[in-house]
């Protein structure tokens, strides 16, 4: 696989991942609510794993060309996004806070959440059925799963870089403003509710 490949699919990759989503939104709050944000961001690659996975089994290409199959993932997805933003809603989150959070939102928690957050996103899905295969060369020497999978773990490393960075920022910077702080975990809240509802209404009304 030629390595200029590689090279544009992450220059796209990283592009891509610097649009705040969902997956923003559930790193802020954990950078403000956890002592460490890395249970979080390896929840999120974890999501991404499974997903290249997906891809690579074929089982992605069966479920964006079959409507029902997709129709029913995306309300699971948007489902989950809503429940999660109106608890991030009704707790939100602030640096220091993890001394106080319940006994049961520990790492391994944290790390279900994530994948959730990442994995049962249908935009992520449908992204990698269109996007990858640009980047594979369907004539070189590396087999096609193999070329995708290799994409897939460049955008897997992309995304732990870029949700680290972005957990961790905010926790740093909002440490010594506790009231923004919980103003900017309302406002990721409020994005995973909206984005799970834009979901559910887009596929809906499409159906």
């Amino acid at each position: 696989m030629a390595v200029g490949s590689m090279t544009a699919f992450l220059t796209v990759s990283v592009l891509l991942l610097l649009v705040p989503g969902a997956d923003w939104a559930y790193a802020i709050a954990a950078g403000l609510r956890d002592r460490s944000v890395i249970p979080a961001v390896g929840g999120l690659m974890l999501g991404y794993v499974a997903l290249t996975v997906v891809v690579v089994a074929g089982v992605a290409a069966v479920v964006a060309g079959t409507p029902s199959l997709l129709t029913a993932l995306t309300v699971l997805g948007a489902g989950y996004l809503l429940w999660l933003g109106v608890a991030t809603l009704r707790r939100p989150s602030v640096p220091g806070a993890a001394a106080e959070a319940p006994a049961g939102l520990g790492p391994a928690r944290v790390l279900l959440q994530g994948a959730g957050t990442s994995g049962l996103n249908p935009k992520g899905l449908l992204l990698y059925v269109s996007l990858l295969p640009q980047f594979v060369d369907r004539h070189g020497t590396w087999p096609v799963a193999l070329q995708t999978g290799t994409l897939g773990v460049l955008h897997v490393a992309a995304c732990g870089v870029v949700y680290f960075g972005v957990g961790t920022l905010a926790r740093r910077v909002l440490r010594a403003r506790p009231s923004v702080a919980r103003t900017v975990s309302r406002l990721s809240g409020v994005a995973m509710v909206g984005i799970g509802a834009f979901l559910l209404v887009e596929r809906l009304v499409a159906a």
